[in-house]
């Protein structure tokens, strides 16, 4: 998740590191199986059975034809998305490799996810004639997914390149250079598990159909404008980076939703 793939230079590994033998590989078998890939399958697993407890529970909107259909459409749209923010995520880097098929092929980012699978779904629906909003059994399972994969990209370290800031407060963490971090990743976990305890919540009470989901996007977008200020990413505007750019757009399409429930609540 938000993953870059590209080699970078690294700085020698300090012996008394926390985590110095980061990446910490999964052991299966004979096998060593890198983490973020374990825990982005694992996500994928657990979100899914998520949602179909969910949806045997509360039934759904849509008919199985109509789901599929949407499944593919929010299948490709997150592809799409997620490497489309990456690449403009570091423009430079973009200009750099824009030839290179494994540098455009192995990077990807959760905000560019949402907003092409959102964006996908929403252009099929059109296409389809659906006016209900469909993505509410979805929201739970995407936020413990999003809190899965994000121990992969702790345990991945520097690689993954979604590490924090130096820092000196006590709880930072050395990812094998040296240098106490934001655990970021970990910050993240707390939030989307306590995001889907509050999805819960709502999702049980009377609520405007589509809320829940829109909560989650609302809820995710404004803690990654928030924490990736704590990270080494390059400002495009002004103090903001690519991603926070994206966040911050799409907080402004979802603001007759939150002006909604600061007003009137979710039963409204």
């Amino acid at each position: 998740m938000d993953r870059e793939s590209d080699s970078r230079r690294r700085r020698p590994l300090a012996r008394s590191a926390i985590l110095s033998v980061i990446p910490i590989y999964v052991p299966v078998g004979s096998w060593r199986i890198h983490p973020h890939l374990v825990f982005e399958l694992l996500a994928y697993t657990v979100g899914f059975q998520i949602y179909l407890r969910q949806r045997r529970a509360q039934g759904d909107v849509v008919d199985g034809h109509t789901r599929w259909s949407l499944i593919v459409a929010v299948v490709i749209g997150a592809a799409i998305g997620s490497r489309l923010l990456y690449w403009l995520e570091k423009p430079a880097d973009l200009v750099a490799h824009w030839t290179d098929v494994e540098f455009l092929l192995g990077g990807k980012t959760v905000i560019g996810a949402l907003l092409g699978g959102t964006i996908a779904v929403e252009l099929t629906k059109h296409a389809l004639g659906i006016t209900r909003r469909t993505g509410d059994l979805y929201a739970v399972p995407l936020a413990v997914g999003i809190a899965i994969g994000r121990i992969g990209c702790l345990l991945s370290g520097l690689e993954d390149n979604t590490y924090g800031l130096p820092t000196s407060m006590p709880w930072g963490i050395d990812l094998g250079d040296g240098i106490h971090r934001h655990p970021v990743q970990v910050y993240e976990i707390i939030v989307m598990l306590s995001l889907a305890v509050g999805l819960t919540v709502v999702q049980r009470r009377r609520h405007r159909e589509g809320d829940v989901f829109r909560l989650l996007m609302v809820g995710y977008l404004t803690w990654r404008l928030l924490v990736d200020a704590l990270k080494p990413q390059p400002h495009i505007l002004g103090p903001l980076s690519s991603l926070q750019i994206a966040a911050a757009a799409a907080l402004i399409y979802y603001a007759p939703d939150i002006r909604r429930w600061l007003t009137r609540g979710f039963a409204a």
